[in-house]
């Protein structure tokens, strides 16, 4: 494939919080950004849901703003490339419409259905055994007992909803219901349909939906989108209205594009197998391509398609990191019913940064743990809860936030501990000069809205005791990784020239003088769930 000339592509972060548009050149430079927020449902029972319309509309505002305050002429701009939030349902009618909210990601209202799906003699965990084995055979994974899959939305829909099921014309996820809004077709990439666990994935070059396991589940077929591709496939061109709204040509191509977890790796430039990276957003995860399908269902990770067709990537993630420090503004520091304008409170993430830097490392022996809304891996368990231990009264906010940065780090230190040993085997026999003083993964590249923080990347080093590379503006990570998919799929660049377009702001070593503190903490930070884990199980059955 020969490479074009540099030209831009309007790149789609489409988050929990809301749609982050940007303009980004097929060389990854991030020429002007705008953000739009949205309202996440929340409720009892397990219930987050988030209005598919009120996305769309904020991506249409968001994309206006930065098209209206770009210098870039309309007709460079040959591709436009969404990056949605993961693991969510959508249910339209044959109009298109949403028949009712999204079910997104956090939502555990389907755990009920998911737990009567694995009741058999022999189970692990919770796991039926006999039907894990037979999926993680074809998809590397299976319908986790939280009941966040996509699967279990539809379940739980089909079961509670029946109505709406049976008006449902398609279900799509978040990624694909953008995309049909962008062209009026209705496909799902590879990368994007595996979380609904009914493809076979054994042959990287060669998946399809499973109709045997489709068939066990009980659901109908022909409601899930039809039309497979890879993330680089061109779904369209850009609907004529859209393109009129947004001021876009009309012959500007929809690429397929990926979830946000497939276009963080490829944003994050950690292109090569084994390059690792940790995002740390509303959520976190720790990423890295392997060349296997392989499955660790103890710790909730596997290898599935990535957004590279050819390749796997690790999937895994932790329900909670930055969101820790956002429920910390709104529902402790600064509630809403206070009716405090946005300028009252300027800048907060600073400030925590400040606090947490001239707060002594340890937090005084006090540990946070943030699984403030369950958590996914290395434990699958949505009834555990978070929680500040060890708190006394010499201890004051200071302490407290700074434990919360902290707690998010031990949180990704355990998931780190799983990663190296998920691809520990392969790396010794195909790459053993990566290994440095035993750490399989010695440096990690950060991204998402928590790597902007000087401070918590120090923390990072100081408790996973490896290199941190801060990518430069590790916000956009997301839009630049759609942007490159694009860009490759397009023909403008090829996947082993990213790395050379990934800037690091700086780099974080290890303070060796926090090492014994950290060690020590972190051992009890483990500890703590494996006490209380029954506890939370009772009382939030």
């Amino acid at each position: 494939m020969s490479i074009k000339d540099k030209k831009y592509i309007l790149a789609i972060d489409h988050g929990t919080g809301g749609p982050k548009c940007a303009i980004v050149s097929t060389h990854g430079d991030v020429i002007n950004w705008a953000f739009e927020p949205v309202d996440l449902i929340t409720g009892k029972g397990g219930l987050a849901e988030q209005k598919p319309n009120e996305w769309w509309n904020a991506m249409k505002k968001a994309s206006q703003k930065v098209l209206e305050d770009c210098e870039i002429p309309v007709e460079e701009i040959v591709g436009v490339c969404n990056s949605s939030q993961w693991s969510g349902t959508v249910a339209i009618d044959r109009d298109g419409n949403p028949l009712m909210n999204s079910i997104i990601w956090m939502d555990t209202r389907a755990a009920k259905y998911a737990k009567e799906f694995h009741k058999g003699l022999l189970q692990v965990d919770g796991y039926n055994l006999f039907k894990m084995l037979t999926w993680i055979k074809r998809t590397a994974g299976g319908p986790s007992l939280s009941g966040k899959d996509p699967i279990s939305n539809i379940t739980w829909i089909q079961n509670e909803e029946p109505n709406i099921y049976n008006k449902t014309y398609k279900f799509l996820e978040p990624q694909d219901y953008i995309n049909y809004k962008l062209t009026g077709k209705i496909a799902s990439s590879f990368a994007t349909i595996q979380m609904h666990w009914v493809t076979d994935i054994r042959d990287i070059n060669n998946i399809s939906y499973s109709d045997k396991l489709i068939k066990k589940l009980k659901i109908d077929k022909e409601k899930l989108p039809q039309e497979l591709k890879w993330s680089t496939d061109v779904l369209g061109p850009l609907d004529p209205q859209v393109a009129d709204e947004l001021g876009l040509e009309k012959d500007t191509k929809v690429v397929m594009g990926a979830p946000d977890l497939h276009s963080a790796d490829i944003g994050s430039g950690a292109i090569k197998n084994y390059d690792g990276h940790i995002y740390i957003g509303t959520s976190d995860w720790i990423g890295c391509h392997v060349p296997y399908k392989k499955t660790d269902i103890f710790h909730n990770m596997a290898s599935v398609p990535s957004a590279i067709p050819g390749k796997y990537m690790i999937i895994n993630e932790q329900e909670i990191a930055g969101g820790a420090l956002t429920y910390l503004r709104d529902n402790i520091l600064y509630h809403k019913d206070e009716l405090l304008q946005e300028e009252a409170v300027p800048d907060i993430y600073k400030i925590f940064d400040k606090i947490v830097a001239e707060t002594p490392p340890g937090s005084n022996g006090l540990i946070f743990t943030p699984w403030l809304v369950g958590e996914r891996a290395p434990i699958d368990d949505h009834s555990i809860r978070g929680g500040l231990y060890n708190l006394s009264l010499e201890m004051n906010r200071e302490h407290i936030i700074r434990a919360i940065f902290e707690g998010v780090a031990f949180n990704i230190k355990w998931l780190l501990m799983y990663v190296e040993k998920f691809i520990e085997k392969w790396v010794k026999k195909e790459e053993p000069q990566r290994i440095q003083n035993g750490k399989i993964m010695p440096q990690l590249n950060i991204i998402g809205g928590g790597g902007q923080s000087d401070v918590w990347c120090q923390i990072f080093a100081d408790i996973l005791d490896r290199k941190i590379r801060q990518v430069k503006n590790p916000i956009q990570a997301n839009a630049r990784g759609a942007a490159f998919i694009a860009a490759v799929g397009l023909g403008y660049t090829k996947w082993e020239h990213i790395p050379k377009h990934i800037e690091f702001s700086k780099i974080f070593t290890p303070n060796p003088d926090n090492r014994t503190l950290y060690d020590k903490l972190f051992k009890e930070y483990v500890n703590i769930y494996d006490a209380v884990g029954d506890i939370y199980e009772r009382i939030n059955e």
